[in-house]
């Protein structure tokens, strides 16, 4: 059987027709971009060969993955990746402490790590006596800028601005502190193991001298209040989803006090 000729004009319109016929098929949705921005805070958040991995990392993952949502990270020292996420709307940031000078910036979409902190020194200072939080004051101490830790030890704490020591990110400090030019830090006893292997420490050459139990914080994925309700809503549908999975209670039972 012969075909029907169709002249030129009326194929292209046949083409279109079927083109758009084509789009109507069900196809499988492409998951759409979220930025998320971190820090680097070994073993929740690791960055290694230009990949973003760890603990938090792995929920978060979860969660985008039953919201439908592709992370886009970008990798800062924690004040930056704050500071970015505080002032941008739609911008995820992820392991950080919901205080009271946070709560009306941000919508606050699930728990994602628990930490108790506590003052630590190089074991082999044998100068550095801390029996009580007041003498913290005479040594200098590291934090990080923008850390909920730094907010505390200048508003609670009280510590001396002459005694305190404000770094980008907490490489830096652990950095600092190795090198003998802080006297104490402020870290969780259950994520130091990669501090420790970086600078080739053993679990005996650091001392926590005093935990103090108003440090002993769960942190939480965040978005900026004035976000996308939407998105907001979709993340916290996804974020349910996890909260009862096995990474989520590994890296919730870590910072748990002992005992």
């Amino acid at each position: 059987m012969i075909g029907k000729w169709i002249p030129p004009h009326r194929r292209a319109w046949s083409l279109k027709l079927i083109g758009c016929a084509l789009c109507c098929i069900a196809l499988p949705l492409a998951a759409e971009n979220l930025r998320v921005v971190l820090e680097v805070s070994p073993p929740h958040q690791t960055y290694e060969n230009g990949k973003v991995a760890g603990l938090t990392t792995a929920v978060v993952e979860r969660m985008l993955q039953h919201a439908k949502l592709t992370p886009q990270y970008e990798v800062y020292p924690w004040a930056r990746a704050f500071r970015l996420a505080a002032a941008t709307p739609n911008v995820l940031i992820y392991n950080m402490a919901r205080t009271p000078e946070r709560e009306q910036q941000f919508h606050w979409i699930g728990k994602v790590a628990s930490y108790k902190f506590g003052f630590l020194k190089l074991a082999q200072r044998q100068d550095i006596q801390v029996q009580q939080l007041k003498d913290v004051h005479q040594y200098v101490v590291g934090a990080q800028r923008e850390d909920f830790s730094a907010e505390w030890l200048k508003n609670v704490a009280r510590q001396p601005a002459s005694q305190l020591q404000l770094q980008p990110d907490v490489l830096e400090t652990w950095r600092l502190l190795v090198k003998g030019k802080l006297d104490l830090m402020i870290d969780d006893p259950s994520a130091i193991d990669d501090m420790l292997s970086k600078h080739q420490l053993k679990p005996a050459d650091i001392e926590f001298v005093l935990f103090i139990p108003e440090l002993e914080q769960q942190t939480w994925i965040a978005l900026k209040k004035g976000s996308d309700p939407k998105l907001v809503q979709q993340l916290r549908e996804a974020y349910q989803l996890v909260e009862s999975s096995a990474e989520l209670k590994k890296v919730m039972e870590l910072g748990l006090p002992q005992g």
